[in-house]
Order: C-alpha cells, then sequence, then structure tokens
C-alpha cells in the first residue's frame, strides 16, 4: 500500500496538494516502470526508458512526485519545430488529482521554451478521458494511426499548432488557475 494512503490524511484535500515535477532519472525507472505496467498493457522496458534518457538533446522526461512517491511521468521529443509527447501516464491511485494535467503543463510550456511550434500525440480511440484532456490543451484530431496499439487497436493522431502565440499562453495560463494544491517545478528540464 502506498504510505501516503496509509496515512490518516488521505486524501489530501485539494488546495493541500503538492506536486513536484522533476527531471526523469535513472534512479526513478523502478517506480516509473510500476506505473508502466500497470496502466499499459505493452509496457515500455526498462531498456527503452534508458534509451529515451540518453537523447537528452532531443528528448525530455519528467516525473510527478507527491512526497517521495512518483505519481506519473512524461515524454516528449523534438523533431524540427514539432514537440511530439510520446508518454503521459499516472498511477491509477492519483487519478483525479490533475496529475496529468500538470504534466501535460510542463510538456506544452517545456515544447514552447525550446521554440516548437506545435504538438502532436497518439491517443487510443477508446480513451475518452485523455481525449478530453487533450482538447481542454487545443490538442484536434487529425488522423487515425490504424492498429496502433499491440497491433489491435486504433490511434488517434492529435495536433495543438501555434503554441507559440498568445492565444495558447492564455489556454495555459487559464489551464494552470484550474488546477488545486500546488505544482513546483523543483529544475528546468
Amino acid at each position: 500500500m502506498n504510505a501516503l494512503r496509509a496515512d490518516a490524511s488521505w486524501p489530501p484535500a485539494p488546495d493541500q496538494l503538492v506536486v513536484r515535477i522533476n527531471p526523469m532519472r535513472r534512479r526513478h525507472l523502478r517506480a516509473v516502470g510500476r506505473i508502466e505496467g500497470q496502466v499499459y498493457p505493452r509496457p515500455w522496458t526498462h531498456a527503452t526508458f534508458l534509451s529515451e534518457l540518453a537523447q537528452r538533446d532531443d528528448r525530455c522526461y519528467l516525473v510527478a512526485k507527491v512526497g517521495n512517491n512518483i505519481v506519473g511521468y512524461a515524454g516528449e521529443l523534438f523533431a524540427l519545430d514539432d514537440a511530439h509527447v510520446t508518454t503521459i501516464a499516472v498511477d491509477p491511485g492519483w487519478h483525479r488529482h490533475q496529475v496529468g494535467t500538470r504534466l501535460l503543463l510542463a510538456m506544452a510550456r517545456n515544447a514552447v521554451s525550446r521554440g516548437s511550434t506545435s504538438l502532436t500525440l497518439e491517443v487510443r480511440v477508446s480513451n475518452k478521458a485523455a481525449q478530453e484532456l487533450y482538447r481542454r490543451f487545443g490538442f484536434a484530431p487529425a488522423g487515425i494511426r490504424q492498429r496502433y496499439y499491440e497491433n489491435v487497436e486504433d490511434a488517434i493522431v492529435m495536433w495543438a499548432h501555434d503554441i507559440t502565440g498568445p492565444e495558447y499562453g492564455h489556454r495555459l495560463d487559464e489551464l494552470d488557475m484550474t488546477v488545486r494544491g500546488r505544482t513546483i517545478m523543483d529544475r528546468r528540464p
């Protein structure tokens, strides 16, 4: 059982929740792998994460922590003017605590700071909750990748364009204001 959940103060009041966003490091991979195994039928391997972390020039991977516990993570890669969200996952015990929103805000702001003009990602056709989150961030469906997941389920390809403009910055600020509690970026990605 998660130590935070065993505490009498669980769950924390939304306004009291403090989530720290840190760059992902090798030492985080055991916890990341545990979450990965809970949320994905075909989880990335430890070696895959190590390979991604080694590509610092064109990748960014972050973890979300509550206390000493990793409760989520996200990653993106950069190619030309685009940032591609490669993964985002939240521990099922931490769903509905806006961890995914916090991580996606960090990913979007990082993409803007690195000069990306567009964001893209794939999402399972069946994952309506994630699709709704992405729509709030300005992502719109642009196509389908057939049998993308496990060679069975289709993926919706989604894009958010013009992320360097003031309108997108305003969108991110508005989303940030809806997040209860505090989000602390410990170090720049």
